[in-house]
């Protein structure tokens, strides 16, 4: 195997190299060559070069490069992070962090850490000498507690965690911290739409008292009751753990519940209210989502760039009718184009030379995802969507398209899975 080699030399080094022979001839002896090029265990340019007139010619081989005055560096260029290259200096592949004061308050694998951040601003000491400082953040000893540590509880942690902890036998409820025996609740969702938890020690939780249409009002209890603790209190004419079943109604709530189903899980697919085996549709006034069921739900004809059927089709029911020459869920791919197998396949292959990620097929240009596994997508197949984030069991909560991991809303929608609802009357 044929070897090509490169100089990791700087330009003072160059020159002295230059310097060192002339007409060809090398003016130092071999010994002495050999000696400058040894490293500390006694190997010549580290097994990885050739040694010349004290020089190291390192090796330039697959999978990379070496480089170094003594071929000793490997991946020479730092790993990025934030968009930046080592936020210190770059040595050998790794990052040399800068700490010109000694206490070594500046760490990570990117320099990325800053101590200072846990420094007592009226002490100097980190985490005011009551906690470990890790990657800018305070870890507190038992007993204390504050953003750097700066507050002594006056009880013992054990009775700490006897006041915090909830019926259920549970810290907090599982929904909030416990900072000297007191409950801290989480605040989920700072909107207030999904309501908020509270109680001494985290046990209200009054999203407990949404359905799902609830998110198009302030209503709990589908506006038929008060939550109470997470509980709701029905007014007279309504039943159910969620006051959603008018005791007029000929049928029982299992019975409504399964006639609204219809093919789903989930009663009106998720997209409507159901009252008395009938469901409404929402979003309010929204045409796209029809049906007796409210199974139709045209949004999903919409691409990324919120074109219907990638405007060579029509939509039906939710899912895309394509014209002549056209396929595909949005009607994305041309059934025949003017191009070799050889240059289409060369527009499908990643970097590393796989064709669409190894989880598709190369058609005409274009990576199409197996259709086995609906989670694989992206452009070359890259894309996991089951790392999208879900509300109510529904990927996106059904109010957008998961695009490479992450959800983006459908208008009138926001939120980490589009489950909140910020207009009123879109349409």
């Amino acid at each position: 195997m044929s070897l090509l080699f490169s100089v990791g030399l700087s330009a003072s080094r160059m020159i002295s190299y230059e310097s060192w022979q002339v007409g060809g001839g090398c003016k130092i002896s071999p010994e002495s060559s050999l000696r400058r090029c040894r490293t500390p265990d006694g190997l010549i340019c580290s097994g990885r070069g050739e040694c010349e007139c004290g020089i190291c010619i390192c090796q330039v081989t697959e999978p990379g490069t070496f480089y170094g005055p003594r071929c000793e560096c490997h991946d020479w260029i730092c790993p990025t992070y934030d968009g930046k290259t080592c936020g210190g200096t770059c040595h050998c592949g790794s990052c040399m962090c800068h700490n010109p004061d000694g206490k070594g308050l500046i760490s990570g694998r990117y320099c990325e850490c800053d101590d200072n951040e846990c420094l007592d601003e009226d002490s100097g000491e980190v985490c005011g000498g009551h906690g470990k400082c890790y990657c800018g953040n305070c870890y507190c000893s038992a007993g204390w507690h504050g953003d750097k540590c700066e507050f002594q509880c006056d009880i013992s942690p054990w009775e700490s965690k006897r006041r915090c902890t909830s019926p259920d036998g549970k810290i907090c409820s599982n929904r909030g911290t416990c900072v000297c025996g007191e409950c801290t609740c989480y605040d989920v969702d700072p909107s207030g739409d999904w309501g908020d938890i509270h109680g001494e020690t985290c046990e209200c939780d009054e999203r407990s008292c949404h359905v799902m249409y609830d998110r198009y009002s302030d209503d709990f209890c589908s506006g038929h009751g008060q939550c109470n603790c997470g509980r709701c209190d029905c007014k007279e004419g309504w039943t159910g753990k969620k006051c959603d079943h008018p005791l007029s109604c000929s049928l029982s709530m299992e019975a409504s519940q399964k006639k609204c189903r219809g093919t789903s899980s989930l009663p009106c697919f998720g997209r409507g209210q159901c009252v008395c085996g009938q469901c409404t549709c929402h979003p309010p006034r929204d045409k796209l989502v029809h049906g007796k069921n409210c199974e139709c739900d045209d949004r999903q004809c919409e691409d990324l760039n919120r074109e219907i059927c990638g405007g060579h089709g029509f939509c039906s029911c939710g899912r895309c009718i394509c014209s002549d020459g056209w396929f595909g869920k949005h009607c994305q791919f041309p059934r025949s184009c003017n191009m070799t197998d050889e240059q289409s396949k060369s527009l499908c292959e990643t970097v590393n030379g796989i064709t669409c990620s190894g989880k598709g097929s190369c058609h005409c240009g274009r990576c199409i995802c197996s259709p086995q596994e609906w989670y694989i997508s992206g452009e070359f197949c890259e894309c996991d969507d089951r790392e999208c984030d879900k509300h109510d069991g529904l990927v996106c909560t059904g109010n957008g398209v998961c695009n490479c991991g992450n959800c983006e809303c459908w208008d009138g929608w926001t939120g980490n899975a589009c489950e909140i609802w910020v207009r009123e009357d879109p349409w």
